[in-house]
């Protein structure tokens, strides 16, 4: 793991555990590495403002909204997520996509070597790389070209809220 953070500082992720399950359970694999700056930037805010608004101050895990997401469960038993930029980041390089106490647990050590060693523009760069926007989609530039035959440095912001809109839920939500 200390060896891809340290790569991965530096080179574009080539391909994910998510990605290698998805392309076997037959939905393809379509992504194009861009860097930050070659993206719009209302993709980064778009993310912020809906994923993980204390992206900028957290060091990895966001405590306020962990101690608000247990809050909510012990009051009415609704569980939510307080998954961070950083963490998604995290989960999508490095483990598998699911609920578990275990998956979690690797999840918060995991996401602490992240901070430690990357910058957030770099956090978010490979987020916004390696995020699955669509079956067999992934990252902003391939998911730009898919849904609107542009890239992603020339999305509106009205398409980069519609893209992020869908994260929750990549395989059941369109941005069109």
């Amino acid at each position: 793991v200390l060896v891809h953070v340290g790569i991965f500082k530096f080179v574009p992720v080539p391909l994910t555990p998510l990605m290698v399950i998805r392309a076997v359970q037959g939905e393809g694999l379509t992504k194009k590495w861009v860097p930050l700056s070659e993206m719009t930037p209302h993709l980064a805010r778009a993310v912020i403002a809906a994923e993980d608004n204390r992206f900028c101050e957290h060091g990895g895990v966001d405590w306020s909204a962990v101690q608000d997401v247990v809050g909510e469960y012990r009051a009415d038993g609704r569980l939510r997520g307080a998954s961070t930029i950083s963490m998604q980041t995290t989960k999508n390089l490095f483990l598998w996509p699911s609920r578990s106490v275990i998956r979690k647990g690797l999840e918060v050590g995991l996401v602490q070597v992240i901070e430690a060693s990357w910058s957030k523009e770099r956090i978010m760069e490979v987020y916004l790389n390696i995020a699955e926007l669509g079956p067999g989609i992934y990252g902003a530039e391939a998911a730009a070209q898919h849904y609107w035959g542009i890239s992603a440095r020339r999305m509106s912001r009205d398409q980069a809220v519609r893209l992020v809109s869908i994260l929750p839920a990549p395989l059941r939500r369109s941005p069109k």
